[in-house]
């Protein structure tokens, strides 16, 4: 069971290195030439998470809050998020998305899933594909289970 889990990990961190490599490299999509891969991870997790601190999008990001602090002062002058003062703490700060910024988001996504979908297409079949879907949304559970 170990070994069978430390390749687990092992082919998890390398699709992780290769996907994102990829992506980065072919995409051929103006926006991925005007933000970089870390700012539209910023729109992804504001998509997931809703609003959040600075502190909590440097944590999920795993970087130090002056990383972050750059990367929303780059997306706030596009327009993409922006902050208001948290009503339960006003010392602290939300930033959430604007409506730019999920359209920005909305196109990235597309054009990642267009690249996937050109990649896997008559590669993986639905069967396979089911058996990835039903163990990430497990994977997934798992790991919200986990923050609480």
């Amino acid at each position: 069971m170990k070994e069978q889990l430390q390749e687990a990990v092992d082919l998890f961190e390398e699709v992780i290195i290769y996907g994102t490599e990829h992506v980065v490299k072919n995409l051929n999509v103006p926006i991925w030439k005007e933000y970089s891969p870390e700012q539209i991870q910023v729109l992804k997790i504001l998509s997931a998470y809703g609003n959040l601190s600075s502190g909590k999008l440097a944590e999920i990001q795993g970087v130090h809050k002056s990383a972050i602090s750059t990367r929303l002062k780059k997306l706030a002058d596009k327009e993409l998020v922006q902050s208001e003062k948290d009503p339960n703490d006003q010392r602290s700060n939300r930033i959430s998305l604007t409506a730019k910024g999920r359209e920005i988001l909305a196109t990235s996504n597309e054009a990642i899933y267009e690249n996937i979908e050109s990649i896997f297409k008559d590669r993986i079949d639905e069967q396979e594909l089911e058996q990835f879907i039903e163990t990430f949304r497990k994977l997934k559970t798992i790991l919200l289970m986990k923050e609480m």
